[in-house]
């Protein structure tokens, strides 16, 4: 019985790695942010390359405070294995 829970675990983990891979994978496809006076000033004008622009860069703006956390909790969590 606890074999089989083991390999149940073992399989678990698996999958919510390939997941959480999966779901990271295609965050920037999800994520075309935009605010609304932004989206709205774009979509009146024909240039295109400047909405992607903007699009990209409110991505990357809202990206590195997120990767900033993860990197600060990686460290804590490596410290208080030790």
């Amino acid at each position: 019985m606890t074999l089989v829970l083991l390999q149940l675990k073992s399989i678990m983990k698996r999958i919510n790695g390939v997941l959480l891979f999966l779901v990271l994978l295609l965050l920037p496809r999800i994520s075309e942010a935009q605010c609304a006076m932004c989206r709205a000033v774009l979509e009146s004008s024909d240039n295109v390359g400047a909405a992607e622009g903007i699009n990209n860069g409110i991505v990357y703006l809202m990206a590195v405070p997120y990767i900033l956390v993860a990197v600060l909790f990686y460290f804590v969590y490596k410290k208080m294995r030790t």
